[in-house]
């Protein structure tokens, strides 16, 4: 298997396929959650960055109870207006987490796919 990366046009696709234990081999947080944006899937190393353990995370509300600071226009309004459209996400920003820390630029790029059933948040951090 060769190496996640960030940036992969295909990341989406891949991501479904891929273990658990795969996931954790990332070197960039992963954050997958379903339609009810309940937390099913999070990578070590977001858990490592963030603090979060992987159990205090996993069966959460992502928006609300994990990362409200991501409640917003610029994050969780653009999966609900893909889904409400049918459309694929794939968007990258700029942006400043802030919860639970000091704040921390990072690049966060958004999947979600029609049909599928989980949708990602990935973080990756500035050097």
């Amino acid at each position: 298997m060769t190496a996640l990366a960030f940036d992969q046009p295909d990341l989406g696709q891949r991501l479904a396929a891929l273990t658990d234990e795969q996931l954790d081999d990332a070197t960039f947080g992963i954050i997958g959650f379903d339609d009810a944006t309940v937390v099913r899937r999070y990578n070590r190393f977001e858990s490592q960055a963030a603090g979060l353990s992987q159990p205090s995370v996993v069966g959460q509300p992502f928006f609300t109870s994990v990362a409200p600071c991501m409640n917003n226009f610029l994050v969780a309004q653009r999966f609900d207006d893909a889904q409400a459209d049918g459309a694929a996400l794939d968007a990258t920003i700029p942006y400043v987490l802030t919860l639970r820390m000091r704040p921390t630029k990072v690049q966060l790029r958004l999947l979600a796919l029609p049909g599928a059933a989980t949708r990602y948040v990935l973080v990756q951090r500035q050097p």
